[in-house]
């Protein structure tokens, strides 16, 4: 086991870069999640975690199978370099981004698009709510929040290690999809049936779109079909995560 005592050190740095910046994350392939329960999911994928870091003090839960993993003792000092909670657990896990190749993508049936959703808190709902509702995939497009920046971790709660989130181009993806035989929704207001017309099917794409703005016209014009949610009290609209959320569960069967 390694301990770390000084801020300074290098792969405390990494650590840092991880949990503040996208170009790392980027860059490297790798997040850092903060918490018992990520840390715990993270492992029980096999493959997904680096280092297992925790603050001097805590014990790592006994059942845990951690043959493989480094395991890192830290400071309080080092830890408030690399939380950004205000109230830290003391477990965090160095974490891999999964991949996924095309053969993988060809496979999934049942997708969630996301275009230009810019708060993390909504795309981690996003990704946790497909993944409850059995989606095969998220695809992010152009204009989202990073899917791996801690709050959207901390808002899927684990999610991440159960079902693949992919950036991608939702235009290209349509069309694909399409192809396939596979029947693509988006959200609207204009030109739509309801949203549970269509009815329940194992194989849709569905397009989700802005907080402000909505689904880019563009895309609108490549899907089969336009779905509205009526809104039956006196609120202006409803949240992009709790629409997705009504929606997969209307479309899937």
């Amino acid at each position: 086991m390694k301990r770390i005592e000084s801020p300074q050190n290098s792969l405390v740095k990494h650590w840092k870069k991880l949990v503040n910046t996208r170009k790392e994350r980027d860059k490297t392939g790798e997040f850092l999640v903060e918490g018992e329960h990520l840390a715990e999911e993270a492992l029980n994928q096999g493959g997904s975690v680096f280092a297992l870091i925790f603050r001097e003090g805590i014990e790592l839960p006994a059942h845990w199978e951690t043959g493989g993993v480094e395991l890192i003792e830290i400071t309080p000092a080092v830890e408030r370099e690399i939380t950004d909670t205000e109230h830290p657990q003391g477990i965090y896990a160095q974490c891999k981004i999964p991949a996924y190749g095309a053969e993988q993508a060809a496979g999934w049936r049942s997708l969630l698009l996301v275009d230009a959703v810019q708060d993390p808190g909504n795309i981690g709902t996003m990704i946790r709510t497909a993944d409850a509702a059995g989606i095969d995939a998220v695809i992010l497009g152009k204009g989202c929040a990073d899917p791996f920046a801690p709050k959207t971790v901390r808002s899927a709660q684990g999610s991440h290690f159960h079902i693949p989130v992919v950036r991608g181009d939702l235009r290209e993806e349509a069309v694909r999809l399409k192809e396939a035989g596979i029947p693509v929704y988006g959200t609207a207001l204009e030109g739509a049936v309801p949203f549970d017309e269509p009815g329940k099917g194992d194989a849709f794409a569905l397009i989700v779109g802005n907080e402000g703005s909505g689904v880019d016209p563009e895309l609108l014009e490549a899907c089969d079909r336009r779905l509205m949610i009526p809104i039956r009290g006196r609120a202006e609209s409803l949240n992009v995560a709790v629409a997705a959320g009504i929606l997969l569960y209307a479309l899937r069967a």
